[in-house]
């Protein structure tokens, strides 16, 4: 995993040129710490950028901007590719020679023997740049879960691709803020693709290339999705067995580096599958990691010793403390790279993996979007008959005192969206209009035409709740905190969840087996084998921390100044000081108000 960059306008200074791709990676030094590259071609005014973080082959070969050994093409590439070898056999016989024991060359050559079709070939995380020398065009190309980041810029004939949006800050063209982030976020409590905090830059879709031409100095952005596979895996006992199977192969690919990997033990259901399997590869060397809190409540301790007893591995565990909290706050705020609503939790967890000499963990996100873990799948249900009730009477509900309960109020837009935003909303638009001093007709329409795929729109019940958690709030939320809370520390998170291969194998099974009536009674039987019936039978604890006491008690977010040009900002301050309010939407206002 790294950082990457790039730049390509014809009409800039070179100097300039040469001077701003500098400050985009320097401004990414930290997601990669082991290495600088650059490369440029003045002809065409293209700079790519490069910082490393060497998981695999980590000898000056696996050096980044790389070139094919004839210099048709380079690449600028952040990721891992699991079945790398896989394909470099295959390409092999092709007649390709290779250089490198990098998964960053089978890119390069599979491109070169298969072109733009070799996208579907690999099975991992990635978002790279390739130059095409032949054809003079350039491809920007993001994994198919969107696993990682990747954000451009097309303006004035010019494109701009960075793995952050900071990055974008840092350079002499002029982007300037999105007015309307704020709304977006205090609404769902992150800033969904393709949006970001910058007008002009957004973020390329997941399964998604695109194709800039030198030539013409335009571009186009094609899918590469592949097609649903067909359900027929209709049979219980067939569904076990291949989940078993595939999720087992894909924590072996995802244990593949050459630098020290652990994985990530929270106590619950689907990080102890990944430890319980990792460790079946890996024994004695498998480093696993776990925090901990002296506020009982919150604290996972009992369930991560069931699984460690199981482990021949070393195993260390962590104290997080609200000192722990007050002294590096505002280093966590430094570490986002857009605005969020979680990640503190991830930043921590990652900072212990550094102390704990590792440059990769393992974690269990996917496991609750795939296989029904959240309360969104329960509600669908819900949502389907208040939608029956007239628009009027749901508009109505912003007037009813329970918070949750306004958030009926979504649901009047009649699109996809209202129904995520029911589910998983912060603010209602009313509240977001006295936030922002801005009218609540304006939010609304923001709201009712966000564009959204139309697959959602052919799923129901289940299938469409994972849709929504799967596709916004994971990707949106959980994988993008994690990506840059975790690259503040150098540190890679793989998500074995999402292996391509395992989702297809997910995709082809019958929804009535895919979600019985127990909340991932699938993924439980699956594994019920191996895992403790006291870490999969007892309510779900979710990964979180002691944030509502620790942030009242530290004051750092609930500082009333900060708010006093507003007077309902203000009081919802108050509310959450007086315990009122869930912390969560206390932190959103306060960064919003801290960018004013």
């Amino acid at each position: 995993m790294c950082r990457i960059a790039g730049i390509i306008d014809k009409n800039a200074d070179l100097e300039q040129l040469e001077n701003d791709i500098k400050l985009m990676c320097d401004s990414m030094q930290h997601g990669g710490p082991d290495d600088e590259g650059f490369y440029a071609d003045d002809s065409i005014g293209l700079r790519f950028g490069h910082r490393r973080l060497a998981l695999i082959d980590l000898s000056s070969r696996g050096h980044q901007p790389m070139q094919t050994p004839g210099k048709e093409s380079i690449i600028t590439f952040n990721g891992e590719i699991y079945n790398f070898r896989e394909l470099k056999a295959e390409l092999s016989t092709s007649g390709y020679q290779f250089q490198t024991e990098s998964d960053t060359e089978v890119i390069l050559a599979a491109y070169q023997i298969w072109g733009t079709k070799s996208f579907q070939k690999f099975n991992g995380m990635f978002a790279f740049a390739i130059h095409d020398q032949i054809k003079q065009l350039t491809y920007l190309v993001r994994d198919p879960s969107g696993i990682k980041p990747l954000y451009y810029s097309t303006q004035q004939n010019r494109l701009v691709f960075s793995s952050e949006v900071k990055a974008f800050e840092k350079i002499s063209y002029p982007y300037v803020e999105e007015p309307k982030w704020k709304i977006y976020f205090l609404a769902f409590g992150h800033i969904p693709q393709p949006f970001t905090t910058l007008q002009a830059v957004f973020s390329l879709k997941p399964g998604n290339f695109l194709t800039w031409n030198h030539q013409h100095q335009t571009y186009e952005i094609t899918s590469f999705e592949k097609i649903a596979p067909a359900k027929t895996v209709t049979a219980a006992i067939e569904a076990v067995t291949q989940v078993n199977k595939t999720l087992e192969d894909a924590v072996n690919c995802h244990l593949i580096a050459d630098a020290p990997i652990g994985v990530f033990l929270s106590g619950g259901i689907d990080s102890s599958i990944i430890t319980l399997l990792a460790d079946k590869k890996t024994g004695q060397n498998l480093k696993s990691l776990s925090i901990n809190f002296g506020e009982k409540a919150f604290s996972e301790e009992k369930y991560q010793q069931l699984i460690t007893a199981k482990t021949s591995g070393i195993h260390q565990t962590y104290l997080v403390e609200e000192q722990d909290l007050n002294a590096s706050f505002e280093t966590i705020m430094h570490a986002m790279d857009q605005p969020t609503n979680d990640g503190i939790n991830s930043w921590f967890v990652n900072k212990y993996a550094k102390e704990n000499g590792l440059k990769a963990v393992l974690s269990g996100i996917g496991a609750d979007e795939l296989f029904g873990g959240y309360p969104s799948f329960s509600r669908m249900g819900i949502i389907k008959a208040l939608k029956m009730l007239p628009p009027f009477i749901l508009r109505f509900c912003r007037k009813l005192p329970s918070e949750k309960l306004k958030r009926i109020y979504y649901l009047s837009y009649r699109n996809p969206i209202g129904e995520y935003l029911f589910l998983r909303g912060f603010y209602i638009p009313e509240a977001i209009a006295r936030i922002l001093n801005i009218s609540k007709k304006e939010i609304d329409q923001l709201f009712e035409n966000f564009p959204i795929d139309e697959k959602v729109s052919q799923l129901s019940g289940p299938e469409r709740a994972s849709w929504f958690e799967t596709h916004i709030f994971m990707q949106n939320q959980l994988l993008k905190d994690t990506d840059f809370m975790s690259m503040s520390h150098g540190i890679e998170v793989r998500v074995p969840f999402l292996d391509q291969n395992f989702l297809e194998t997910i995709d082809g099974i019958a929804p009535q087996q895919r979600f019985p009536a127990e909340k991932k009674g699938l993924l439980i039987e699956a594994f019920k084998n191996i895992l403790p019936e006291a870490v999969w039978n007892r309510p779900k604890m979710g990964f979180s921390f002691p944030l509502q006491q620790w942030f009242i008690k530290g004051g750092q977010i609930s500082n009333e100044q900060l708010y006093a040009g507003n007077g309902f900002a203000k009081q919802q301050i108050q509310k959450f000081k007086a315990g009122k309010m869930h912390w969560s939407k206390a932190f959103a206002l306060y960064q919003v108000f801290i960018k004013n």
